[in-house]
């Protein structure tokens, strides 16, 4: 059984850049204000007096406890400020004006895609002194309507994830469902999981703010599964600082129907910090399968993931770099039982008969392993034949991220991700089993760039330019396709790309869906 394909996309958005940048040079001088899908978070909140007065152009300041980097804005008439577009992390929120305490309000986290609201009271100044607060803002987000929920990064690193998929999490949100594997929603509809009813193909996908769907599937290009459910590349769990999944969203963020999974990577800050783990699972450790008893020997399995991420600083306060790599090498056998004709049955059957060339020519490329049961020229007792079937999995990932603080007012992030692999796994379809020889081998490359320039313009506006490229290439082949079944004149019709053996029926074993392939007669010489 062999089948092979192939499934290429890639989405070029430099083409778009000019027009992203005119865009952006428009709103500079729109007269109104527009909002864009956002990868970071906001500060709004309102500065009263004592007696519940406003305080208008009351200056507030957000700096960043990580980094250090810090944005101001003044309050309207109303006593209200907004402070868009912060990068995500943990801020302290500063008010003085003459004649009152200075407040500095500590530990106000800002998550990805979301408004912390944070009401700041000033109080008369008796002395020279300062209030500090440390109050716990509230959970419930009052500004916005958006329905989903927030996994930090502290959730990633310590709860078991099978693979270290980051996907797998995603379950834990309400209103996520998927099927029992999770790995599709439903046959067909080839989603990863289905959010509030939606279908699972619907769902946005976006990595600092720009697309990562594969244009094939519109599944994520990173953690989708090549070949037997495994994912082709990884995305570090040690690199996610926030996901959020996100319905009933606000339109800016459009392009489908579903859901929008919002993906912020980690950056660096003003202290080194890093990681490095090294998982792993193999057969001396496991069980027996099912289908491989003993006496025979246990099927090999062996499994690492490992990695290691560092970051911090490159200028104090100003530039910061973060870096993570993660592979996986994975390698063993997967047992079954099938029923072959042995020897002796090959031979039975051909006796007074004349055997086709191209018969003869296939039987002579043993098609399949040696019966090895006590009766191997019978199936009447069940199969005669248990087999194992090797595979393997070899899987780099990379991420790289930089900031850079220009000054208050601009901020520059560039981050570029690299995945590669290659796999070779059982795929049997059609009915047919598992057996040696006829894997399903799929290399993949996903290269992502995305590049982010914010200028704060006033107390009131800010503007961005993003740049994204998204490159996923993806092929499915068979284990034989460097054999041409032509050569022994089996005349098949197929593309080069669609090499080795096809499915071949007996008689009318035929499923409904296939119809046997007629063997010519030899090719003429």
């Amino acid at each position: 059984m062999n089948v092979s394909g192939k499934r290429g996309s890639w989405t070029r958005l430099g083409s778009l850049f000019l027009t992203f940048l005119t865009l952006a040079l428009i709103s500079l001088i729109a007269p109104v204000s527009l909002r864009a899908q956002s990868f970071r978070g906001s500060l709004v909140g309102t500065v009263l007096d004592q007696s519940g007065a406003a305080v208008p152009g009351a200056p507030v300041v957000a700096m960043n406890q990580a980094t250090g980097v810090s944005r101001s804005t003044t309050t309207d008439v109303s006593g209200n400020f907004s402070i868009p577009e912060l990068p995500i992390g943990n801020y302290t929120v500063s008010v003085t004006v003459q004649g009152f305490t200075p407040v500095n309000q500590k530990d106000i986290h800002v998550d990805v895609a979301a408004e912390r609201r944070v009401d700041i009271t000033l109080s008369p100044a008796r002395q020279v002194q300062s209030m500090e607060v440390r109050a716990e803002v509230p959970m419930v987000t009052t500004t916005e309507d958006t329905l989903g929920g927030t996994i930090e990064s502290s959730q990633l690193e310590n709860l078991p994830v099978n693979g270290r998929d980051y996907t797998k999490l995603i379950y834990l949100n309400p209103g996520v469902t998927g099927g029992p594997d999770q790995i599709t929603d439903s046959p067909g509809s080839f989603g990863e999981f289905s959010v509030n009813g939606a279908r699972g193909r619907s769902n946005n996908f976006l990595l600092d703010g720009t697309d990562m769907n594969d244009g094939y599937r519109n599944d994520p290009a990173i953690n989708q599964a090549g070949v037997f459910g495994t994912p082709s590349t990884i995305l570090p769990v040690d690199a996610v600082a926030e996901l959020a999944v996100l319905s009933n969203f606000a339109p800016e963020y459009g392009r489908n129907a579903g859901a929008v999974i919002n993906i912020v990577t980690k950056s660096g800050t003003n202290q080194i910090h890093g990681t490095a783990a090294d998982y792993f699972r193999n057969d001396a450790l496991d069980a027996r399968n099912f289908f491989d008893p003993a006496p025979v020997p246990k099927a090999a399995f062996h499994n690492n993931q490992f990695g290691g991420s560092l970051g911090g600083p490159i200028v104090k306060d100003k530039a910061f770099f973060f870096g993570d790599y993660e592979g996986q090498r994975e390698d063993g056998g997967l047992s079954s039982t099938a029923c072959v004709p042995s020897a002796n049955n090959i031979a039975q059957a051909e006796q007074g008969i004349t055997v086709n060339p191209v018969i003869a020519a296939l039987l002579q490329r043993n098609l399949w392993p040696a019966a090895n049961s006590s009766t191997p020229d019978s199936c009447a007792s069940g199969p005669n034949v248990s087999a194992t079937t090797t595979f393997f999995n070899s899987v780099n990932s990379v991420i790289a991220k930089a900031d850079y603080n220009l000054n208050e007012r601009n901020l520059l992030t560039a981050r570029y991700y690299y995945g590669t692999s290659i796999q070779s796994f059982p795929l049997g379809l059609g009915g047919t089993g598992d057996l040696p020889g006829y894997n399903t081998v799929t290399p993949t490359n996903v290269n992502l760039l995305s590049v982010s320039y914010l200028t704060t313009v006033s107390a009131t506006k800010v503007n961005e330019v993003r740049f994204g490229y998204n490159r996923f290439y993806e092929t499915f082949i068979p284990e034989d396709h460097t054999f041409n079944p032509a050569s022994i004149g089996l005349v098949t019709g197929a593309d080069a790309q669609d090499g080795g053996l096809p499915t071949i029926n007996i008689g009318g074993a035929s499923p409904p869906s296939e119809q046997p392939i007629p063997i010519p007669a030899a090719a003429p010489t």
